[in-house]
């Protein structure tokens, strides 16, 4: 069930990236990193529909956590993009050529290799010391702060009527997301084994809050990357960054056991055929034929 979990909210999460970048290509860029950004959203129709997409990937991603380990769930992610590509497909009326069904295929056999070489067991929230929180937290935050900052330098966002775009912001902005969304993940995690203990447990952890803060923080800066630049830009520090973050929350606080040895050769292999497939595709003619489309009056 964590597989097929895990699967279903990818499908969910790629659909809500083909539908929140169409709205925002509508909005100005002078608006990014602003609340007015959202404010002008919520006139988008299509924008909804996004965040609904969003809300059904994050249940099912809780689901996923509630019956295996970080290090396993967030990895599977990654075939958003594939997916992504093929809703692409529908949505505008185009083929996927060979250098896509190859670096689809290649994405596939490096998360098999991934999942493989880590095959994480044990770990959970509840163990986890409060000290080891605060500084796991603090560090993420830190990180997500940084980038922020960074993508705040550019075009987008500049001056009252500007439309400008910029390429290193939507994918600065996006890292910065991708690394909100493992910090999610992460509470999400610890989130589901405090409801393991029933409603009053749930109700009365912090996780709970502090997950969705992270969250909607996430969603704000995502939407920034959304405006600032293209979904071809923006895609592939989102789809790489999140697992990334989430397998190290795992392995570092969760303390979920990881293969040593020889396997972790296949690990590191597994997730470098993965970035390279992630690198292909996104730069794929289909992502850029829907930015192209979205801007389209």
């Amino acid at each position: 069930m964590t597989y097929l979990f895990a699967v279903l909210a990818a499908c969910a999460n790629a659909m809500s990236s083909v539908l929140q970048r169409k709205a925002d290509r509508q909005v100005p860029t002078a608006e990014n990193l602003s609340l007015q950004l959202i404010a002008s959203l919520v006139h988008e129709p299509v924008w909804f529909g996004g965040v609904l997409a969003v809300i059904v990937g994050f249940l099912f991603q809780a689901a996923a956590l509630g019956h295996g380990e970080l290090a396993v769930v967030e990895p599977i992610l990654v075939i958003e993009l594939p997916i992504t590509l093929l809703i692409a497909t529908r949505a505008f009326h185009a083929q996927l050529c060979a250098r896509e069904w190859c670096a689809a295929a290649a994405m596939a056999a490096g998360l098999a290799g991934l999942l493989y070489g880590l095959s994480p067991t044990g770990g959970g929230a509840q163990g986890v010391r409060w000290y080891s929180w605060v500084i796991g937290i603090t560090v993420n935050l830190a990180a997500m702060a940084a980038l922020v900052a960074w993508g705040r330098h550019g075009p987008a966002g500049r001056g009252p009527h500007s439309r400008q775009s910029s390429d290193l912001q939507a994918a600065v902005l996006s890292v910065a997301t991708g690394a909100g969304f493992g910090l999610t993940a992460a509470l999400i995690k610890a989130v589901t084994d405090a409801f393991s203990h029933g409603f009053v447990a749930l109700v009365s952890s912090w996780e709970l809050y502090a997950m969705i803060v992270v969250g909607i923080g996430s969603m704000f800066i995502l939407q920034s990357a959304l405006n600032a630049g293209p979904l071809v830009a923006a895609q592939p520090g989102l789809t790489l960054t999140d697992p990334i973050v989430s397998i190290l929350w795992g392995a570092l606080v969760f303390h979920e056991r990881v293969r040593s040895g020889w396997f972790l050769i296949l690990t590191v292999a597994g997730g470098l055929l993965m970035i390279g497939a992630v690198l292909v595709l996104a730069r794929s003619p289909l992502l850029g034929k829907a930015s192209e489309q979205a801007t389209a009056p």
